[in-house]
């Protein structure tokens, strides 16, 4: 261990062990899915932060840490943003510079039982908060939030319905906490293993009291997955693709079918002709065509990406246009500024435009639809707000084709299981190259995933489930209650610092007596 200390006292190699340290999170999510991972990846960056000489270097520790994380859960985008994934790396992770100096103030030296107790409500809403602010949609949105490495996971899932994803982050980073404690601080031991079994046991309670989503019906919906279709003139090749698959589903009684996101290049309404041919598949499989037109439309200026509803008579006249864009990837940011980014990577040459409001749509055989476009998958609040407002199945369509041989189109598939427990919403997930993927309204796995390497039709029969979940009807009260743990600890320190100031200590000698005063005379 001294040597250890001895050698983490170069602030260069104890800022690069807390860029690994805050790395390691990242194998909790697929592709290595390593879920059980993420309620130890925490232990040696706070062990480390706990180490830190002083309050400043602890926070420097968090920085790094956060850095680290950024890099590990985005370096798929490296292709595209090359270098200047770092610099978003850099401006992001001072996030956690606060997180680090918390950690140095809970668990530094040799806590006291009661402020290691302290620390698992305040270390876990302390990342809340960090997750809360990055999960801004200019700041990138909430990709890799920590509790979403628990998609798999049948308990978790079914908390997410109580609290969402945000609940799964704080017991995940809770459990860290007292893993850290039990490590490295033996006075403390009894209460972290104490709040451990609080924590299990409010969990555990939660986790039985959750309402079930009651099936009440099913559908059979048909995802298209066209597989990579590259080179001159790859629109009309795509479709032309789309439309061969779409075919086969002639006679299998679907009720809907779902093409991915970009799926059509053109506008339709410059383009009758396409629109005709979507018609007549239609009225060939039976069902209503949900289709992504990712082109400059007719009616207004600019580029749009809207999911558009076919059905035999031709357009149906439902419409959805992506509302929440991803940075440099669908726009520039301050692109008088930073226009030069592509220059240097896939950035946006022009900025799509952005919808105003979200839409359901009835597809017909009674069903309702709620339309999100690739990265919009990634907000809890746009798919409970879709659920609230009376749609039977999620629907995200998404391409991570310029992500092929990464771990992104498996990261991405996965945050459909967590929207489909938080809602009680059955979700599909419908990517042009892969990966596909269903979940039912309690967020497990309907059939297979539809890999990178697959170019195919296939039907899925999707149970229905209605009512409310607690998240859907209550909302991030996770976040809520994390920030007024954060507002108590701010007054209790302000109040702390107020006490401090007035009980200074004692002047050492008499204070000096100006020309106006006088001494008493003798006898008065």
């Amino acid at each position: 261990m001294r040597t250890i200390d001895r050698w983490l006292t170069s602030p260069w190699r104890r800022s690069g062990a807390a860029a690994l340290a805050g790395a390691l999170p990242v194998l909790a999510f697929p592709a290595p899915s390593l879920w059980w991972f993420a309620y130890i990846a925490l232990v040696p960056w706070i062990l480390l932060a706990r180490s830190a000489p002083t309050g400043r270097r602890a926070a420097y520790d968090g920085w790094c840490g956060g850095f680290g994380f950024l890099v590990a859960v985005h370096h798929w985008l490296l292709p595209s943003l090359h270098v200047f994934i770092f610099l978003i790396a850099v401006l992001l992770g001072a996030l956690w510079a606060p997180w680090g100096w918390l950690v140095r103030r809970f668990l530094g030296g040799a806590p006291s039982p009661g402020r290691g107790a302290a620390a698992l409500l305040v270390l876990p809403s302390a990342w809340l908060a960090v997750e809360l602010v990055r999960s801004w949609q200019g700041l990138g949105g909430p990709w890799g939030m920590l509790g979403a490495s628990q998609w798999q996971v049948g308990p978790a899932l079914r908390l997410a319905s109580v609290g969402g994803v945000w609940l799964l982050s704080f017991l995940v980073v809770a459990v860290n906490v007292a893993a850290a404690v039990l490590v490295a601080i033996r006075a403390a031991r009894v209460p972290a293993v104490a709040s451990l079994v609080a924590t299990a046991a409010a969990a555990g309670a939660a986790w039985a009291w959750a309402p079930r989503p009651d099936v009440d019906g099913r559908v059979r919906i048909a995802v298209v997955q066209p597989g990579v279709v590259a080179g001159e003139a790859s629109g009309e090749k795509r479709f032309d693709r789309e439309e061969q698959l779409t075919r086969r589903l002639a006679g299998q009684d679907v009720d809907l079918v779902v093409w991915g996101e970009s799926s059509v290049g053109f506008d339709l309404d410059d383009r009758p002709d396409l629109a005709r041919r979507l018609a007549a598949l239609s009225r060939e499989t039976g069902a209503d065509v949900l289709v992504n037109v990712d082109a400059r439309r007719s009616d207004r200026p600019g580029i749009y990406k809207s999911s558009v509803l076919v059905g035999p008579d031709g357009l149906t006249g439902d419409r959805y246009d992506k509302m929440r864009l991803v940075p440099f990837g669908e726009y520039i940011p301050a692109r008088s500024l930073l226009g030069w980014v592509t220059s240097v990577g896939r950035a946006a040459g022009e900025d799509r435009r952005r919808g105003t409001g979200q839409t359901v749509m009835n597809v017909g055989h009674g069903l309702r639809i709620g339309p999100l476009v690739c990265f919009e998958t990634a907000f809890p609040d746009m798919s409970r707000h879709l659920a609230g407002d009376g749609a039977d199945v999620l629907l995200g369509q998404s391409s991570t084709s310029s992500f092929q041989h990464s771990w992104a189109p498996e990261q991405h598939a996965s945050l459909a299981a967590l929207r489909a427990a938080e809602t009680g919403r059955p979700m599909v997930h419908a990517t042009l190259t892969g990966v596909s993927a269903v979940y039912g309204p309690q967020g497990r796995r309907l059939g297979p995933w539809l890999g990178t390497d697959a170019n195919t039709a296939r039907v899925y029969d999707v149970p229905l489930a209605h009512g409310l979940t607690p998240y859907a009807r209550w909302g991030d009260w996770p976040v809520h209650g994390a920030l007024l743990v954060l507002a108590a600890l701010c007054a209790t320190e302000w109040v702390r610092a107020l006490r401090l100031r007035r009980s200074g200590p004692e002047p050492l000698v008499p204070p000096a007596r100006t020309v106006h005063e006088s001494p008493a005379r003798p006898g008065r």
